[in-house]
């Protein structure tokens, strides 16, 4: 089985070889606020082998936090912002879940930098947040906490 996925436009589509829909996070950074146009993106960390585009797939590189290359995977013509992949995180891929063709079933298995949320989000209680970036050991018992 696979995940399906793709831009607005429907010129980019991809798979993930996985499954079942992957664990996702809500970040509430204020990039994430200004790169989504709303209170928080939401992601799913994957990954980087089971993820395959096809597509006018663009590239945008920029400086990351700690000055960590961030290289963004955009649809060439609707600017869709597909996925990510950073220096910080090698060989992974942060996929942009609200691409996912599913996207209506996932539930953000934990938010991150919850000090720069908006004052409305509300956080179910139970659901793990950090003011910032969890540690990797945090945030993969958070995962494994949802995969039960």
């Amino acid at each position: 089985m696979s995940i399906l996925g793709g831009c607005r436009c429907g010129a980019v589509s991809y798979t993930l070889a996985i499954d079942v829909l992957p664990a996702t996070y809500a970040c509430h950074c204020l990039d994430c606020q200004t790169w989504s146009g709303s209170a928080f993106a939401q992601h799913a960390l994957l990954p980087e082998d089971v993820i395959a585009v096809t597509g006018p797939v663009v590239l945008y590189e920029h400086e990351g936090p700690g000055g960590q290359p961030s290289c963004q995977r955009v649809c060439g013509v609707c600017h869709t912002r597909i996925y990510n992949t950073n220096a910080a995180v090698p060989g992974l891929v942060v996929v942009r879940a609200g691409t996912l063709a599913d996207s209506h079933l996932l539930d953000p298995v934990a938010h991150i930098w919850v000090k720069r949320k908006q004052p409305w989000v509300v956080i179910p209680d139970g659901v793990p947040s950090w003011p910032e970036s969890p540690s990797p050991e945090e945030f993969a018992a958070a995962v494994r906490r949802h995969r039960g």
